[in-house]
């Protein structure tokens, strides 16, 4: 799978708060990851791809009235991206966690169904160094 940490295909989702994709595509190549690589769950690769996945969902799901499944989601991103600190295989996880961290609080004691504690919806962008 050669365009498996092609950052620009990504960028366009992300940037246009398209995580209902984004995590689509991170999935699909979270599979092939566990599916190919020795260590399985334990790739860093793989890790890595689902800790995108998870801030994914809890951006999509804070926006879509689930706001326990996005409190969940994005304690599960944090945890898990915090070790890739400031940037693995080119992509800065650094905004990524920002934007966790400041959704993060906002789901505190929050109903269930409730909007989106962040109106607009404001997350940083999808940034990624270019690795030739």
């Amino acid at each position: 799978m050669n365009h498996e940490f092609a950052w620009d295909e990504l960028e366009l989702l992300w940037n246009a708060n398209n995580f209902g994709a984004v995590h689509d595509w991170l999935g699909e190549r979270w599979n092939y990851q566990i599916q190919t690589r020795p260590a399985g769950h334990e790739d860093p690769d793989a890790q890595f791809l689902q800790g995108l996945a998870f801030a994914a969902l809890a951006f999509y799901f804070t926006q879509n009235h689930n706001q326990d499944g996005a409190a969940l989601l994005a304690e599960d991103g944090l945890a898990r991206l915090a070790r890739f600190l400031p940037v693995y295989r080119g992509l800065e996880v650094a905004p990524v966690l920002e934007t966790l961290h400041t959704l993060r609080p906002l789901l505190e004691g929050l109903e269930h169904e409730a909007d989106c504690p962040m109106q607009p919806f404001v997350f940083n962008k999808l940034a990624y160094q270019v690795i030739n």
